[in-house]
């Protein structure tokens, strides 16, 4: 019994048809894409900005690149698996939504790396990634893409009658056109709410809220940074 299993399983290796150097190329593909795919999550973990972050996304990063690898291993020349891969891939659904863009350049930058070291491009898979991975590191020392204005929404409520004009002289001192939102008022307190355009952000906070709580019909100031990607 034991020597036909020995024979089955010599059968199954001689029917593999895999020379030396198709083993070492798929090993090496292999340990290529995840090298790339590890120093690509700790990209994605240092440049990093906003309160989205997911560590499940890095070990994501690091699985998906040899595992695209070992898709293009099977497909590589032929027609009918690829067509057949094709048909498999447009029943999946992906049902977690992408919170950030930046997050699907990153699975882009890691199915191509493994799509490059499956099909053994392993120069232009080292090159192009540490292309763009210097590319990275610039945009984000350079803050790229970061605007110099702050844009808040300013809440300010009180019990006495609301002072507009004493308002409107603090917030013109700080910022220029303040928009008001809101204004709601009743017998016994009022609220408006202010849409603010801030150069600055510590020390020209800091004064305006000192400033409006000085005015004494002013109880409560809020001041609220209403982006959905709030910075680090």
């Amino acid at each position: 019994m034991w020597d036909e299993i020995i024979n089955i399983i010599q059968r199954a290796f001689t029917s593999m048809a895999l020379t030396s150097e198709d083993i070492f190329n798929i090993i090496f593909s292999l340990i290529v894409s995840i090298i790339i795919g590890l120093v690509i999550s700790q990209t994605y973990k240092l440049t990093h900005r906003g309160v989205n972050y997911e560590s499940t996304f890095m070990t994501s990063l690091v699985m998906l690149a040899p595992i695209v690898a070992v898709v293009m291993f099977f497909i590589q020349g032929n027609l009918v698996l690829s067509l057949g891969l094709v048909g498999s891939l447009s029943i999946i659904r992906f049902r977690t939504p992408i919170k950030d863009t930046r997050d699907m350049v990153y699975l882009f930058w890691v199915i191509a790396v493994g799509l490059g070291a499956g099909t053994y491009h392993w120069g232009i898979v080292i090159i192009s990634s540490l292309a763009i991975l210097a590319l990275i590191i610039i945009l984000y020392f350079l803050n790229y893409g970061q605007s110099q204005n702050h844009d808040y929404i300013l809440i300010i409520s009180g019990g006495n009658q609301l002072e507009q004009e004493a308002i409107k002289t603090v917030l013109n001192q700080y910022t220029t056109n303040p928009k008001m939102r809101s204004q709601t008022s009743n017998k016994d307190s009022w609220e408006v709410v202010y849409e603010l355009h801030l150069v600055k952000i510590d020390p020209v906070v800091d004064n305006l809220l000192k400033d409006l709580n000085n005015i004494e019909s002013i109880s409560n100031v809020s001041l609220l940074a209403p982006q959905l990607a709030l910075p680090a």
